[in-house]
Parts: structure tokens; C-alpha cells; sequence
């Protein structure tokens, strides 16, 4: 389950919960932590790709005009 449904203070930012999901996705893999890579290069490297893809879709539905109607993605 993913933990922005855990209880957490919710922030107001859009698509933050996917934000945390991804950031502690990248901070928890091998790349970073046994072979010392910062969370970017090892972005690009493919890892965490699924949060990634989910992130964007949430950012873009932002910007969507008729999200307004179907509401935002992840949020």
C-alpha cells in the first residue's frame, strides 16, 4: 500500500503523496545506497520506474483543463 494513505498530515501541494512514495522509493534502492549514486542518476538509470510514470500523470492532469471535471490523478 502505498504510505501517503498512512496516517500522515496531508500537504497541500498536488500529487505530494506520490512526490514522498517516489522520493523514498529512489532513497531505499541498491543504486543509492550500495553504490552511492545520487537519487537523479540512478532516476535515469530506470529505477522506480512506475512511480515515475505515475508522478508525471498526476503533474500533467495539473495542468489538464478537464481535470476539473474528473479531478486530479494520485491525489
Amino acid at each position: 500500500m502505498p504510505k501517503y494513505y498512512e496516517d500522515k498530515e496531508e500537504e497541500q501541494t498536488a500529487c505530494a503523496g506520490v512526490r514522498e512514495d517516489l522520493k523514498t522509493c529512489l532513497l531505499e534502492t541498491d543504486c543509492v545506497l550500495k553504490e552511492g549514486k545520487s537519487p537523479k542518476q540512478c532516476l535515469r538509470e530506470g529505477h522506480c520506474k512506475a512511480l515515475q510514470v505515475t508522478f508525471f500523470e498526476c503533474k500533467r492532469s495539473v495542468l489538464d483543463t478537464r481535470s476539473r471535471f474528473r479531478g486530479r490523478k494520485g491525489y
